[in-house]
This record gives C-alpha cells, structure tokens and sequence, in this order.
C-alpha cells in the first residue's frame, strides 16, 4: 500500500514528526480499506480552533515539520484584526493564540477563513485534496469538482504534511455517484431564486439522505454563494460530502448521467420546507430578538456588496455581527461602511464558535442554516432562521421582522 517515500517517511528518514504524521494517514487509510495512497495537491486544516489542551498538544508535537503542499487555516478561536470582540478568558486566549502560531509554523497560510475555495488559488476539478471544515469539503466536492474525503482535526494536518491521503471515500468515482434524488419542480420560481430557499433546502437534504449522495433537481439557476448556504446546510444536518445539482454542478450535466430514474425520488414541497425551517427556529421565532449574525460561512465579496444595498444607510438598532476572511475584508475595502451603520465585521473566527455575544442578549437571528444548527449547543444561544431580508429588517427595527409569505 505504501511507496518508498511512504516508507521512509513512515520509517522516521524526514524525522519524527512526518514518521507521526505517517502513522496518522496510513492507519487512516486500513481503517477505510484504501489499497494505495494518493498525492493530493492542497490541505486545510481546521485543528487551528482552540478546542483545548489537546489540540495543542498534537499541533506542538508537529514542530519542526513543513508542509508539503499548498495549506491554508480555518477559522481559529481569536480574531486578530479586532481583538477585543473577544470575551473569553486571557489564559484560553494565550493558548488559541499558540496553536495558531503552531500552524503557522509549519508553513500553513494564515487565512483563517472556513471558505478556502474564495482565494484566488483554488482547487480545479479532479484535483485530489485534503480539506477539513464540513462546508468547505461540500464546496470542495460538489462546486468545484476537486475530490477530499470528509476529513477532521489531526488528519488534516498529517496529509498536509506528507503529501498524501488514502485512496477512499469521495476521491474515488464509484463513491461520488447519486443515490437519492431530491425534486424541487413543483417549486415556485420565486422561491427557488432566494437565498433562504437554499439554506432551508439544505436542512431537508442532509437530513433525509443519510449515507447516500444527494441529487437536486428542478432548480434552473444559482449562484456560488448559493450552492456554498445549500452545502453547508446539508453537512451540518447530515453528513454530506458532495451533492449534484443537475444542469449546475459539474459532475450533473443531465439527470441521465446520474441514472436519476433508478433512484428514489423525495418531491419536495413548501410544506416540508416550511417544517424544516420552524424545527430549527427557536420558540418558532418568539421572545426577545437580541443580535444578528451573518457569514457562516464566511460572506464573499458579493454578499458583502449585498447587505450594504439592503442598509441602504439606514443604521441598526439590535447588534449585527458579519463575518468574513481577512483577505476577503481586505479585497472588498468598504469594511468602514458597515462599520459607520453599526455593524460589526468578525474576522479570522465565526460568532457561533467563538464567545462574542453576551450570552443574556436575547434570541440571536441568523440567515445561516448552519449558524442556527450548531449556536445552541456550541455557545448557548437560542437561533431564528430567516433570510438575509428579515435579517436586515430586524437589525434596522430593532425588533423580529419575519415575512411566512416569501415561503409559497
């Protein structure tokens, strides 16, 4: 299974912390039955949030190594360009701040963003690659074509330093086929033109897919920022690594490549959205509204562009939290904009895994499927799924804005 290289790094000849990183990859790989190794071209590594003692502890075991192809860092637990947004406690904040430099130190770029695939480089189609971070892998997968296992903490980082990931899960063809079909058709056009459409969507996809690669079919257009919600959606309430969007994805030209006809067939309708979208809001939306929280993940360019218009100038009265990369801020450049408004921009970290908002602040609103999943349990907060729009209008009102009639 393993070449010569693999060999002598396995045998210590790049020294210790390859030899362990080999370990990490080969064991890897008899775990998911791989027969070989492949060469990937680029890593991302997610160890880089302070999860505790132990996650440093394996990131400084590691000193001393270098990676061996093109790595970039998720998201961490500090952001660097504003760090009294921060509130937790000094010392936990020392240690976020090692493991960052940890990975840096071994040649990883300092991104700091869960959207690696919105850098200039990224992966082209059928390139093999190694990404943690669920919604990045999705993309990865699915919108680019690139091929990445469902990879995690520690392995990331050990394929980033070898070079190399075992040839299994959705690196290989038989594993990338359809198995599950979802119909959107009977849809309204306007309906299917929003962003809250797609992220909705993707509750209903992860959760009802299972082991199975979904294929969407019936939606006629949609934007990268759109495939990127739908994806993060599906791998945060399922475990979905790659989806098919027929006539969109480049791996679904048509429904006949999938074979759609043999597969089974979930219609979906207004009414299982509408009960995907009210099981994952909390209180169905009552109580007092407190903050706001966009970018998960992280906004592009574009969707910085589109909150400013929605703004219109109007400042916000409820606390807006948006977050982004830092090179992503940096490319866009109107950061003082939003600023003036009363939005506060989050850098290098996301507001649903790092302490930012006081925790007596009320029920958070989000237009992120993936935010509203995970904040109840990560920071304590209670979430409302709405769209950009009621987002918007309720940071503006100071008050829950929600409009039921955009689902028809």
């Amino acid at each position: 299974m393993l070449d010569d290289d693999d060999q002598a790094m396995l045998h210590g000849q790049a020294g210790p912390q390859v030899a362990l990183a080999m370990r990490i990859v080969s064991g890897l790989a008899r775990a998911s039955g791989a027969r070989r190794l492949l060469d990937i071209s680029a890593a991302h590594i997610d160890g880089c949030l302070y999860n505790g003692q132990a996650s440093l502890d394996f990131a400084k075991r590691l000193a001393g190594a270098r990676v061996r192809v093109p790595t970039t860092l998720n998201v961490s637990s500090l952001d660097l360009l504003h760090p009294d947004l921060i509130r937790s406690d000094p010392e936990t904040q020392g240690r976020a701040r090692q493991l960052m430099d940890a990975y840096t130190a071994i040649g990883a770029r300092p991104t700091w963003t869960c959207a690696p695939y919105q850098d200039l480089t990224r992966p082209a189609f059928g390139d093999h690659i190694a990404w943690a971070e669920s919604s990045a892998i999705v993309f990865a997968n699915s919108v680019l074509g690139a091929r990445t296992g469902r990879y995690g903490d520690f392995i990331d980082a050990a394929a980033a330093i070898t070079g190399r990931a075992p040839a299994a899960g959705l690196h290989l063809d038989e594993n990338r086929r359809a198995g599950i079909v979802f119909d959107v058709s009977g849809l309204s056009a306007g309906l299917k033109r929003r962003d809250a459409f797609f992220a909705v969507l993707g509750l209903v996809v992860g959760a009802r897919s299972g082991g199975l690669v979904p294929a969407i079919e019936g939606v006629d257009t949609a934007t990268e920022d759109q495939l990127k919600i739908l994806g993060a959606a599906a791998a945060s309430a399922g475990s979905v690594g790659l989806f098919h969007m027929v006539g969109i994805t480049p791996e679904a030209p048509t429904a006949s490549q999938l074979a759609a006809s043999e597969l089974p067939h979930i219609m979906v309708t207004t009414d299982l959205l509408r009960a995907a979208r009210q099981r994952i809001s909390a209180d169905g939306g009552a109580g007092h509204l407190g903050s706001i929280h966009l970018g998960t993940p992280h906004y592009s360019t574009n969707q910085l562009d589109h909150l400013l218009d929605m703004l219109s100038g109007r400042p916000v009265r409820l606390s807006l939290y948006v977050s982004t990369g830092r090179d992503v801020l940096k490319t866009w450049g109107r950061d003082d904009e939003l600023a003036s408004l009363g939005v506060t921009i989050v850098t290098d970290t996301c507001t649903y895994v790092t302490s930012i908002t006081p925790l007596d602040s009320g029920l958070a609103m989000t237009d992120s499927a993936k935010w509203a999943y995970y904040a109840p349990g990560n920071i304590g907060l209670q979430a409302v799924l709405g769209s950009v729009e009621e987002c918007v209008e309720s940071a503006v009102a100071g008050h829950l804005v929600k409009r039921d009639d955009l689902w028809t």
